[in-house]
C-alpha cells in the first residue's frame, strides 16, 4: 500500500482531482485488452507535463514503488496491468499535438494523444501515419512506441519504429532525457531511441515524440479475393509479393469470421469459403489501376473462388470496416480469449495456418485466425472460459502448440503486441538465456530499483 503522506506528496506535484484513490477508480485501471488479467493498483495519477512526470518517478524511486506507465489501455498482452500494484501513471491528459513541419514531413506530439486524432491533424495538412493498429480509435502515441505498434500497413510502410525519429523520455530516476532528432538520418552514437521503443515501459516514460510522417498517396483499391482453402489464400500472399506487386495492405479472415461478418453486416460472402484475403493497392491512379489489375489475375489463376473488385470507395469501407470488427466478434463469443500474434515468414502462413487447423481438432478448441498476411504476422485466436479449468487448460495447451508452430517455421513470438504477460513462459526459450539475461542487465542499468513496469517481458 501507498502511505498517506506519498499520497499527499502527490497531490502537492499534481494536485488533488489528480490522484485518484477511489475504489471504482482503480478497479477501472486494473485492467487492458486482455480478458484474462487484472490487478489494482493503490493509486492512479494524470500528469500533465514531463516535469509532474520527473517528479512522480522520483518519488517513486525513492520510496521503491511500481509505476505502470498507461494511455488508452487498449494493449493486448498485459503489458498496462499493475501486477504489484504501486502507481497506474495514465498519459492521457498529456495529449498536444505540438507541431507539423508539412515541409520537413515531420511532427511532433505528446504521448497521450490518441492516433486517431493525430491522423485527423494529419488529413488536414494532406499527410499520415502509416502505423494503424486496429485500436486506432483508442489507443495513444506513448503506448503505440512502447510496443511498437504496427497493422494492416505493415506490409508496405512497416510499424511504427521505421517513423521514430527522436523522443523525449523520464527515465525511472527521474531525469528527463531528449534522444534522436526532427533529421531522418542520425548515426550519433548508439541509437538509444530504439531501445525505448518495444521496452512496453519497463525503461521509462515516453512523454514526447518525433515522426516522420508521409504524404496521402492521390489513388487507391481495395480487391477482395474468396478462397475455398485457406492454406490456398496464404499462399496467394506470397504469389501477389513475388510478383512485384506490393499492396499497402494484405488481410486474411478465415471461415468462422466469415459466418461472423454475415451474421452482423451481410457482403454476400458463401458460408462455405474457407477464407477471404482483403488487398489495398495506394499510389498514383495510374500503378494503383495496373496493380489491382495483377493482384486480381494472379488470384483468379491461383484458386480463388472469386474476386471482387470494390465498385466505390463506399464498398472498399465496408469490407474494411467488416475487418475492422474481427477482434470485436471474436472478443464477443468467449468470456476469455487467448489472441495470439505470432509472426513467421510470408512463406510459411499456410503452414501455420495447417498447424492452428490440426490443434484446433487436437484440443477440440475454436481457434479463429486472422490478421496481417501481407508482413506474416497472423492472430490465432483460442476461445476458451478461464473459469471453466479443463477447457482453460486445453486452451493453453493449443496455444503453446501455435507459438512452438511458429518458432519452428523460423517466426517470432510478437509481431505487435508486445510479451507483457501473455508470453512470458516463452521469452527464454525463443531468445535464450544470454539475450535474455543481456535485456535484464539493461533494465538493471536504467531502472536500478525495479520500479518501471516491473513483473513484465521476462518472469
Amino acid at each position: 500500500m501507498i502511505s498517506e503522506s506519498v499520497l499527499v506528496e502527490l497531490q502537492n506535484i499534481l494536485g488533488r482531482e489528480d490522484v485518484l484513490t477511489a475504489r471504482e477508480i482503480l478497479k477501472t485501471y486494473s485492467y487492458d485488452g486482455t480478458s484474462q488479467w487484472t490487478h489494482e493498483p493503490d493509486a492512479v495519477v494524470f500528469p500533465r507535463t514531463a516535469e509532474q512526470v520527473s517528479a512522480i518517478m522520483k518519488l517513486a524511486n525513492a520510496h521503491r514503488i511500481p509505476v505502470t506507465p498507461r494511455g488508452g489501455g487498449t494493449n493486448v498482452s498485459g503489458g498496462s496491468i499493475p501486477v504489484l500494484g504501486g502507481i497506474v501513471l495514465c498519459t492521457t491528459k498529456m495529449d498536444k499535438i505540438l507541431n507539423i513541419d508539412r515541409e520537413n514531413f515531420t511532427a511532433t506530439v505528446e504521448c497521450g494523444v490518441v492516433l486517431m486524432n493525430f491522423n485527423t491533424r494529419l488529413a488536414a495538412e494532406g499527410l499520415f501515419f502509416p502505423p494503424d493498429p486496429q485500436s486506432f480509435l483508442a489507443a495513444t502515441i506513448g503506448g503505440i512506441v512502447a510496443e511498437n505498434a504496427g497493422g494492416p500497413a505493415g506490409v508496405k510502410y512497416g510499424v511504427t519504429k521505421q517513423y521514430l525519429l527522436g523522443l523525449e523520455v523520464v527515465l525511472p530516476t527521474g531525469e528527463i532525457i531528449q534522444l534522436g532528432g526532427r533529421t531522418v538520418k542520425n548515426v550519433v552514437g548508439y541509437d538509444l531511441t530504439m531501445l525505448f521503443c518495444s521496452s512496453e515501459g519497463t525503461l521509462g516514460i515516453i512523454t514526447k515524440a518525433e515522426f516522420k510522417v508521409n504524404a496521402i498517396p492521390p489513388a487507391k483499391k481495395t480487391i477482395l479475393a474468396i478462397y475455398d482453402d485457406v492454406a490456398v489464400a496464404g499462399e496467394n500472399v506470397s504469389l501477389v509479393l513475388k510478383s512485384g506487386v506490393t499492396p499497402a495492405k494484405i488481410e486474411l479472415l478465415d471461415n468462422w469470421l466469415i459466418h461472423r461478418i454475415e451474421e452482423a453486416s451481410p457482403l454476400g460472402l458463401p458460408g462455405e469459403a474457407d477464407a477471404v484475403l482483403i488487398f489495398e493497392v495506394d499510389g498514383m491512379a495510374e500503378a494503383v489501376e495496373k496493380e489491382a489489375d495483377k493482384i486480381i489475375e494472379i488470384a483468379r489463376m491461383n484458386g480463388a473462388r472469386e474476386v471482387r473488385p470494390a465498385r466505390d470507395q463506399d464498398e472498399a469501407n465496408r469490407f474494411w470496416m467488416a475487418r475492422r470488427a474481427g477482434f470485436a466478434m471474436i472478443f464477443g463469443r468467449a468470456p476469455t480469449v487467448l489472441a495470439e500474434d505470432v509472426t513467421v515468414p510470408r512463406g510459411q502462413i499456410p503452414a501455420l495456418i495447417r498447424k492452428c487447423r490440426e490443434l484446433s481438432r487436437k484440443y477440440d478448441l475454436e481457434i479463429v485466425v486472422m490478421g496481417h498476411a501481407g508482413d506474416g504476422n497472423l492472430h490465432p485466436s483460442v476461445l476458451t472460459d478461464i473459469k471453466d479449468r479443463e477447457h482453460f487448460a486445453r486452451a493453453e495447451k493449443a496455444v503453446e502448440g501455435i507459438i512452438e508452430a511458429a518458432l519452428e517455421l523460423g517466426g517470432v513470438l510478437s509481431g505487435e503486441h508486445g510479451i507483457g504477460l501473455e508470453k512470458q513462459r516463452f521469452f527464454r526459450r525463443a531468445l535464450g538465456p544470454t539475450v535474455t539475461d543481456l535485456m535484464k542487465n539493461i533494465k538493471s542499468l536504467v531502472d536500478p530499483n525495479n520500479i518501471m513496469n516491473p513483473g513484465k517481458i521476462w518472469d
